[in-house]
């Protein structure tokens, strides 16, 4: 066999390989895919029960309740129309977690359609201030910054 017949034959046989790779790489990833939803899209067209997603919009106001527990909390989570999906969450919850404010809840929807989160992301708006930075003006925080970011260079 020529050498250039050769070369031809590895080639085709390392593009079938990565090829291979990646459908492998993608298959197996398949399950771990975190799909995000509306509030509206959740109640039009559901994901399966039990696949991984991530629910974002408000927290309705007055839909907060603790159970007994005291760590698992439920609450509704709305969009731009009247539908509201039902979550639920246990754990620590974000500083920032508050009605009437943005959230990403990830997890997955439950059969009694209750959205069971492991994970809740909280989300501020764009006048957002730290705790430390409260009741500061702007030249008294750009000093404190300036102090604290003078140990790291």
């Amino acid at each position: 066999m020529k050498a250039k017949h050769q070369r031809l034959i590895l080639v085709i046989i390392a593009l079938v390989a990565i090829v291979g790779a990646g459908l492998l790489a993608a298959w197996s990833l398949r399950n771990q895919a975190n799909y995000f939803y509306l509030p509206e899209q959740m109640a039009s067209a559901p994901p399966e029960i039990g696949q991984a997603v991530r629910l974002g919009g408000m927290v309705k106001a007055g839909s907060i309740t603790t159970e007994a527990d005291g760590v698992t909390v439920n609450f509704l989570v709305t969009g731009n129309t009247t539908d509201a999906i039902p979550v639920r969450y246990s754990g620590i919850l974000p500083d920032l977690f508050v009605e009437n404010s943005g959230v990403v809840a990830e997890g997955s929807l439950g059969p009694d359609g209750v959205f069971m989160a492991t994970n809740l992301l909280a989300k501020h708006d764009e006048n957002y201030v730290p705790k430390e930075l409260e009741g500061m003006g702007t030249d008294q925080a750009a000093k404190m910054a300036a102090e604290t970011t003078v140990g790291l260079k």
